[in-house]
C-alpha cells in the first residue's frame, strides 16, 4: 500500500471511530502532529463504512422518510445517500428540523444515512455550515460537495484558481466539524461551464495541494469513463489516495440529432468495465462506502420526481436487479 494512502485511510479511520470529534480543539502545528501520530498508530484500522451500499435518495423522493426507509430495507440496501439540497429530500434551510427525522426513520428500519448529497461549495454560506454541523452531530461522516466550473468568460487557469480557493476554505470548515467533504468528478458542460473535476487530473491536483483528510473524492467511474475512455485507469491510480466514497452507474453512447451523448443504462449493460474497475479498486486498496444511482428511465424516479408513473413493486424490482449485479462484481473482486 502506498504510504500516502495508508496515512489517508488512517486519518479516515480515526474520524470513523470518533477520535477526531474535537479535532478543532487541536489548533496549529501541534494538533497536526498529533493527528499524524494517531493516524500512524491506527493505520491498520478499516473504516466501518467501507463497501456499505446506499441508494441515492434522489430516486426515492416520491416517498416520505418513513416510506423511504421501508423501501431501502425492502430493496436490500445498507442505507441511503440522502439529498440535502434544493428540491432534495431535506431542504437546506430546514436541515436542523428535518435531517434528524430522516435519520430516525432510517434507524427504525435498521438502516443508516451513510452520506449526504449537497450543494455545499461556499464555506462562507451560513446554511452550508448549518448542514455540516447538523450532519456531524448525527454521526454522518461523508457528504458530497457542490460543484465548481470552468467559467466560459475566464481562462482555465483563472477558473482552477477560483475553485481551488473554494475547496481550501471548505476543507477547513469540514475539519471544524470532523466531516469528510467529497467532490464528484462529473463529465460534461452544465451550461455555465464545463465541470471542474471532469478531467479528474484537475481534482487530483487540488486534493494533493490541499492535502486534508477532510476533503476527498467521490469517484464516479461512469463519468471517468466518459471523459477518459482508455486513460481512466491512470487517473484512478493517481486519485486513489483521496477516494472517500464512490458512485456507481452505467452508460452507453447514443447518437441523437447528429450528436453523441452518454445515456444511462442498468448496471452491466453499458460501456463501464466494472470487472476491471473493481479489480483495480482491490489492487489500489480503495475502501469506502458506495452510492448506487438509477438515472435511466424509471417512471420519473430517475429525475427525482415527487410522483412516479411506475408501480412501486416494479420499480423496487428494477432497483434490486442493479444491486444484485453490483454485489456480484464486488464478490468477484473479493472486496466483500
Amino acid at each position: 500500500m502506498k504510504t500516502s494512502r495508508r496515512n489517508f485511510i488512517a486519518k479516515s479511520a480515526i474520524t470513523a471511530a470518533g477520535i477526531t470529534g474535537g479535532l478543532n480543539l487541536f489548533a496549529g502545528t501541534s494538533g497536526k502532529n498529533l493527528l499524524r501520530s494517531a493516524g500512524e498508530a491506527v493505520s491498520a484500522v478499516k473504516d466501518p463504512d467501507s463497501f456499505k451500499i446506499s441508494i441515492f435518495s434522489k430516486h426515492l423522493q416520491w416517498l416520505d422518510y418513513k416510506e423511504m426507509a421501508k423501501a431501502v430495507a425492502d430493496i436490500g440496501f445498507d442505507g441511503v445517500d440522502l439529498t440535502v439540497r434544493p428540491q432534495g429530500h431535506v431542504l437546506p434551510e430546514r436541515v436542523e428540523e428535518d435531517l434528524p427525522k430522516a435519520v430516525e426513520a432510517m434507524e427504525k428500519a435498521g438502516k443508516k444515512v451513510y452520506m449526504l448529497t449537497t450543494a455545499v461549495i461556499n464555506a462562507d454560506d451560513p446554511v452550508s455550515e448549518k448542514i455540516l454541523r447538523t450532519a456531524s452531530s448525527l454521526g454522518i461522516r461523508h457528504y458530497r460537495t457542490g460543484y465548481g466550473y470552468y467559467d466560459k468568460k475566464k481562462s482555465a487557469e483563472e477558473s482552477i484558481s477560483i475553485v481551488n480557493a473554494q475547496l481550501e476554505k471548505l476543507a477547513r470548515l469540514n475539519e471544524k466539524y470532523s466531516i469528510s467533504g467529497e467532490y464528484q468528478n462529473h463529465s460534461g458542460d452544465y451550461g455555465s461551464g464545463i465541470y471542474f473535476g471532469g478531467p479528474v487530473w484537475d481534482l487530483i491536483t487540488a486534493l494533493k495541494r490541499i492535502n486534508s483528510p477532510f476533503l476527498g473524492s467521490q469517484y464516479d467511474i461512469y463519468h471517468a469513463t466518459v471523459e477518459g475512455a482508455n486513460a481512466w485507469p491512470v487517473a484512478l491510480d493517481l486519485i486513489s489516495p483521496y477516494i472517500r466514497s464512490m458512485d456507481i452507474k452505467d452508460f452507453y453512447w447514443s447518437k441523437k440529432d447528429g450528436k453523441w451523448s452518454s445515456e444511462t443504462v442498468p448496471l452491466g449493460e453499458g460501456a463501464v468495465d466494472f470487472k476491471r474497475y473493481f479489480g483495480l479498486v482491490k489492487q489500489l486498496n480503495i475502501s469506502c462506502p458506495i452510492s448506487v444511482h438509477y438515472e435511466y428511465p424509471t417512471g420519473g424516479a430517475e429525475n427525482g420526481a415527487s410522483k412516479i408513473t411506475m408501480e412501486r413493486d416494479e420499480l423496487l424490482s428494477v432497483m434490486k436487479k442493479d444491486l444484485a449485479t453490483l454485489k456480484g462484481y464486488l464478490t468477484e473482486a473479493k472486496l466483500v
